[in-house]
């Protein structure tokens, strides 16, 4: 079944009871039109059963808190392999989609969905970053710890960083989504500071262990409106995972890519195959008997987490980045997510020290496109 707003599978909200007069929160309240139920301050929603087993019944509930922490902060990447030096933007905790992959399930302990809205503090952080680096592009993103739009017909968080951002020389912001939810992106000036990026896969992959998310044709028809609106696109492939006929899908996804959207609208497309904590196999397993490629052979990274054999990636980006190679623009930014110097020689010929970084390779890229 397809997801295209996969807010609908919220079914109830629950609300700090010091954040229930926000404008903001009562903005959501009025706009959902879903029970609320008060929760005491730094007291949580009650939901029946043990974690993970209650995962998916969380997911139908979106607990409206306040962010007791930072915002802001680096992408938490590891020094082993190649980080792109993306800026996390803290928008909230877990996601209403059910991806079988997902290493959020290894990551929290708590079922719901968790949606901050002291957003005063929110724009606090990012005027203190960006004024603190008025010479240095930051790239921001919201797609870290949740989907940058699946709530956003409920929240409208998009209207309200578009319109911090699109006033801001040194700042792009990326909002990633697997949903089709642009609804909130029309009719709004955006001067060309926000990318629309969409996580793709095989369409095996997308059907069979995305669950609540949009189809393939789904996805790209919103990418395919964004770009008439003149967003900058992204894609991300990642996780790439290996399974039969992997070849062929993901060159009809590739195939489709550059059927729906035109070539000088996409800024970057990133590659990470597929790799995870050794606990999340046990709880995705536990939650998803049916699936089967978290057992595969896998051979434990330097990061400590679980990835395919070097050959084995290598020949699944070959095949990505030749059949990328057939339609991209020459100003399109292909890059590795988290990868070592190693697999970037031998797929394209470079490491991204010798471009000055692959941080610096894509402020490049940012500042030729918008220039």
């Amino acid at each position: 079944m397809s997801y295209g707003d996969p807010s609908k599978f919220v079914a109830a909200l629950y609300v700090e009871e010091q954040c229930y007069d926000y404008s903001y929160t009562r903005e959501i309240i009025k706009r959902s039109s879903l029970p609320v139920s008060l929760v005491k301050d730094h007291g949580t929603p009650e939901v029946d059963g043990i974690y993970p087993e209650n995962l998916t019944r969380g997911k139908q509930s979106l607990f409206l808190c306040r962010n007791r922490g930072r915002f802001f902060k680096s992408c938490p990447g590891t020094r082993e392999y190649n980080c792109c030096g993306y800026q996390v933007l803290n928008i909230g905790m877990n996601c209403p989609m059910d991806c079988v992959y997902c290493i959020l399930q290894a990551y929290l302990n708590n079922p719901w969905l968790s949606f901050f809205v002291n957003i005063e503090d929110l724009f606090a952080e990012l005027d203190e970053a960006l004024q603190a680096e008025p010479d240095h592009v930051l790239r921001v993103g919201t797609g870290e710890f949740t989907d940058s739009l699946a709530l956003d017909r409920l929240t409208g968080l998009s209207r309200h960083l578009i319109g911090y951002i699109c006033e801001k020389e040194n700042a792009v912001l990326e909002l990633k989504t697997k949903s089709a939810m642009i609804d909130n992106l029309c009719n709004i000036d955006h001067n060309g500071r926000v990318i629309v990026a969409w996580s793709l896969n095989s369409p095996v992959i997308m059907g069979r262990e995305e669950i609540r998310t949009a189809t393939l044709d789904e996805r790209l028809a919103a990418a395919s409106r964004c770009a008439e609106l003149g967003y900058p696109i992204a894609f991300h492939f990642d996780p790439i995972i290996w399974h039969e006929g992997w070849q062929d899908g993901y060159r009809y996804m590739i195939g489709k890519i550059f059927k729906a959207v035109p070539k000088e609208r996409i800024v970057w497309i990133s590659l990470g195959a597929l790799r995870f904590l050794p606990h999340l196999k046990p709880i995705a397993a536990s939650r998803f008997p049916h699936s089967r490629f978290f057992y595969e052979e896998f051979v434990e990274g330097l990061d400590g987490k679980s990835r395919y054999f070097r050959d084995q990636r290598v020949e699944m980006y070959k095949l990505l980045v030749n059949e990328l190679n057939r339609f991209i623009s020459d100003r399109t930014c292909i890059y590795f997510c988290m990868e070592s110097d190693v697999i970037w020689q031998e797929v394209f010929g470079f490491t991204p020290e010798e471009k000055g970084g692959l941080s610096n390779m894509l402020d490049l890229t940012w500042r030729e496109f918008h220039r």
